[in-house]
């Protein structure tokens, strides 16, 4: 473990891919990826980002197979973790509702910092600043919007929850509509009936679809 750490990101990669594991590479988290048994394959941009975070980052294979068997070994490291460096923050990066429990266990009960985060880039220290300029924030947000996939928001309530996430600072419903006003001009979503259509690819001008 280095010297100095901001904390402990434990990737649950059977519940999320992530495509953003590069913007940790500046900062001192060490990372754990979870593979599933049935998992053979990793994309070569998370094999990349592993490599250029050196020794902060590992796999961890899983074996066994069944449900949650996945889970279940994150959880148990969460514990081990938390033991060994209990003043440490821990981030567990993934949508499983299923870790709240012992993550509120830990914050309530052992005074452990630790939270559940849906996207890397929901960890506090990674979010974007409100004083950025818009443009810029819809640039860190369209960036976040791609590395999710198939798994982007499809509602405008979803979408500008995810807004709400990635914003260090809280948000009024004036500049959330402004963003979502911002995304629509630029050609980057299209709104039907609050159903939100994606424009991401080509650099996010309208020239394909999510």
């Amino acid at each position: 473990m280095p010297e100095k750490t901001n904390g402990f990101v434990l990737v649950d990669y059977e519940n999320v891919q992530p495509k953003n594991l590069d913007l940790l590479v500046k900062q001192p988290f060490v990372v754990r990826v979870f593979v599933g048994a049935n998992q053979t394959k990793v994309p070569v941009n998370l094999a990349a980002a592993m490599q250029k975070l050196g020794n902060r980052a590992e796999y961890v294979f899983i074996s066994g197979s069944g449900r949650n068997a996945l889970d279940f070994h994150i959880a148990f490291y969460l514990g081990e973790l938390a033991a060994q460096h209990p003043k440490t923050e821990f981030f567990v990066v993934s949508r499983d509702r299923g870790f709240d429990p012992v993550i509120r266990h830990l914050n309530e009960e052992r005074d452990v910092r630790s939270r559940r985060v849906s996207d890397i880039a929901e960890i506090p220290s990674l979010r974007i600043s409100a004083g950025t300029s818009q443009e810029e924030q819809i640039r860190l947000i369209v960036k976040n919007l791609r590395s999710r996939g198939r798994s982007v928001p499809r509602k405008v309530s979803t979408l500008k929850n995810t807004i709400r996430s990635l914003i260090a600072e809280k948000l009024s419903d004036e500049q959330l509509d402004s963003i979502v006003s911002a995304l629509k001009k630029q050609r980057l979503i299209e709104v039907n009936n609050n159903s939100v259509r994606y424009h991401l690819t080509r650099g996010g001008r309208g020239a394909g679809r999510k």
